[in-house]
């Protein structure tokens, strides 16, 4: 990681996390928005993805002891319909998350990359 940087997702502060992504998924021409804000209930997150076609999902998670962002997704706000699990780029110095999202209805998975917006980034 640069100078400064975190090396894993563990040694951020869950408020890093908060803020505006960019959600592209392999398969997928358009890029999704996701907002994540503090989770009310643990020190996480929770937040929405809205797609292309203007669906939207609730997003709930945070990072485990294994600096592994893990976020589960649900259209209908009880069942889990995805499973976002994810890595920090190290170069990234906490902006961008690489990993597998899993569809529950049908078990298969995508990579996916997570990319924190600049307008988020201005903020700060």
């Amino acid at each position: 990681a640069p100078p400064g940087c975190p090396a894993s997702a563990g040694e951020m502060p869950v408020d890093t996390l908060y803020g505006d992504w960019q959600a592209r998924s392999d398969g997928q021409a358009a890029t999704a928005a996701v907002r994540l804000d503090r989770h009310p209930e643990y020190e996480g997150v929770r937040g929405t993805i809205t797609r292309a076609d203007a669906s939207v999902a609730q997003l709930a998670g945070d990072v485990d002891d294994q600096g592994t962002l893990a976020i589960d997704e649900s259209r209908d706000g009880r069942r889990i319909t995805g499973v976002w699990s994810g890595t920090l780029r190290l170069a990234s110095c906490g902006r961008e998350f690489t990993g597998t999202w899993r569809n529950a209805d049908d078990d298969s998975t995508h990579p996916f990359t997570l990319t924190k917006t600049e307008r988020t980034a201005e903020k700060k």
